[in-house]
């Protein structure tokens, strides 16, 4: 579900800014030798208009240069390695997807396996879109049975279905944000409301997974026998 936005102060806003930047100088190597040169280049340049007498002017509109330069360096590494950390996890379709910009409505594995197999439905502007993550083939199983299932309640929007995956056919995760965003917006927002609300009723009442369960999941033998009445 979208949420509303909760208002951050400007000191938490430096501490997030903080923790990617640790976490892309974890994952990239060549991050850190970038920022240092997006801070260097315009901080040298305005050095060297300054001595050149060109005006103190130049000062100002130095430091929001290399400060736009090194938060572009920052935006564009961290996006990458967040995709590189993402690759192959459970899930991380639906994360990306809960933090994209827009009214995106995200229920993650509305449907599953034991086996981790799972599909994400996203409800936005394009309409109604299935995200499998998992095995392939038992992937594309989930997917028909979720297509079925809505296609009952969603009347005329229309509905896209992708599988998460780096093999032919398959949607790579890396250009999960792009393909979104090129969809087209086919459904006004009291759309999206109406086909969420529907949607909701139909998604609240539970489903057991599909698959074997698991051994420690089981119930110990004659556990039913105990709770027959005597």
């Amino acid at each position: 579900m979208a949420k509303p936005q909760e208002k951050v102060s400007f000191r938490e806003r430096l501490k997030q800014i903080g923790q990617v930047f640790a976490f892309t100088a974890r994952q990239d190597k060549w991050f850190v030798p970038l920022v240092i040169a997006a801070a260097l280049i315009p901080l040298a340049i305005t050095v060297l208009f300054v001595l050149l007498d060109f005006g103190w002017v130049w000062i100002p509109i130095g430091i929001m240069v290399t400060l736009l330069a090194v938060l572009i360096v920052l935006n564009l590494r961290s996006n990458a390695a967040m995709m590189n950390a993402a690759e192959g996890q459970p899930g991380a379709a639906a994360s990306i997807m809960e933090n994209m910009r827009g009214d995106w409505r995200v229920r993650p594995a509305a449907s599953s396996t034991t086996q981790f197999d799972m599909v994400h439905i996203v409800i936005g502007r394009p309409g109604v879109i299935l995200l499998g993550e998992g095995q392939a083939q038992r992937v594309r199983t989930l997917l028909g049975q979720e297509k079925r299932r809505l296609s009952k309640v969603i009347g005329n929007a229309p509905m896209y279905d992708y599988v998460i995956g780096g093999q032919e056919g398959e949607l790579s995760i890396r250009k999960l944000r792009t393909t979104m965003m090129k969809l087209p917006r086919n459904l006004t927002g009291k759309d999206v409301n109406a086909l969420d609300k529907r949607l909701g009723a139909l998604l609240a009442r539970p489903q057991m997974p599909k698959g074997a369960i698991p051994k420690n999941m089981r119930p110990s033998k004659g556990a039913f026998r105990q709770q027959r009445p005597r």
